[in-house]
């Protein structure tokens, strides 16, 4: 199924389909997968696309997104891609440069949504991780408001349709919610969230201020070492999902896409498995009870999986903060 009703309208008048294909792999996955299951996901119906340059992947996803149009699958428009602007780039200066060697390496005019990745600044240059000799992150210091401005000079320049933000906290966006001369709102905060730790009090501020929230780690997490904490609980095994998901002769999986989607969040499907990407497309064709919404809602146990402990002693790391 094209899930091309299946769209949310931002606060700048733009469309973001509610269901989205993320894809981040770890290190050990070759790049040329990101084209096969890319073009797959197309294939498969998906129609908003999430990358970023730090994933090292935007050359073959955007030579996926080129052949499903070169093949006549869709065309440009139909195809809602987001790229990240990554921590090394945050000065003012490097936004453009940062966003145009996005494009390049995609071969696309424009990307739909360019969102800062995370408000801590990394020094600049070529390294996406710098660190000094005993492997500490080096931070660099950048008014985020200024950081800001550059975006919004990029969707005025027509490099991306919006404009919008990732990993922060509701202080961080109200900075530049109430920055003096503020051109565009951001149109989203891409954040983890899952029944877990289902966001409840950042969801009700964003919806409040017509901000998107976008899921990422929406299916628990992926045990990726160097990000993850393996210690946790596997948010697929949960015996409440998985009572739900037989319910519905649904996957918990899919109970917990679902969920996100019924509570107005736009939630990204990470999947290199052409089986469990094809599965997760029929979001639309079941519905969750107010009962099961409840139940669900009744996981949450702020459980985060991705700390980005790399930004942990900088100023501007948001996840000091409740919410």
């Amino acid at each position: 199924m094209d899930p091309k009703g299946q769209r949310m309208k931002l606060n700048d008048g733009h469309f973001i389909p509610v269901l989205g294909f993320g894809t981040f792999a770890p290190r050990e996955v070759p790049k040329s997968e990101a084209l096969e299951v890319t073009k797959f996901a197309i294939e498969a119906g998906f129609r908003h696309i999430d990358s970023a340059h730090l994933y090292q992947n935007e050359e073959q996803v955007g030579q996926a997104i080129r052949s499903k149009i070169a093949d006549g699958t869709v065309k440009r428009e139909d195809i809602f891609y987001t790229s990240k602007l990554w921590s090394t780039s945050l000065r003012p200066e490097l936004v453009r440069p940062a966003l145009e060697k996005s494009l390049n390496n995609l071969q696309l005019d424009y990307v739909d949504l360019y969102i800062i990745h995370f408000p801590v600044a990394l020094k600049p240059g070529e390294t996406l991780f710098p660190t000094d000799e005993n492997g500490k992150p080096i931070f660099d210091s950048v008014d985020l408001c200024r950081t800001w401005e550059a975006l919004e000079k990029c969707k005025d320049a027509g490099l991306t349709k919006s404009i919008g933000v990732s990993n922060f906290n509701h202080k961080q966006l109200e900075k530049i919610l109430n920055k003096p001369g503020l051109k565009y709102k951001p149109v989203c905060n891409q954040v983890e969230c899952h029944p877990y730790f289902n966001q409840s009090k950042l969801l009700d501020f964003c919806k409040s201020h017509d901000i998107v929230l976008v899921a990422y780690g929406a299916l628990g997490s992926q045990r990726l070492k160097e990000w993850v904490n393996p210690n946790l609980p596997f948010l697929l095994e949960d015996p409440v999902l998985s009572a739900i998901a037989k319910k519905h002769r649904q996957t918990p999986a899919l109970v917990a896409l679902r969920y996100q989607i019924q509570r107005g969040v736009v939630v990204l499907a990470k999947s290199y498995n052409k089986k469990r990407i094809k599965e997760n497309i029929q979001v639309f064709d079941f519905e969750l009870t107010p009962e099961d919404m409840k139940a669900i809602d009744g996981l949450n146990s702020n459980m985060r999986y991705n700390e980005l402990l790399l930004g942990v002693g900088h100023p501007e790391y948001p996840f000091v903060e409740e919410y």
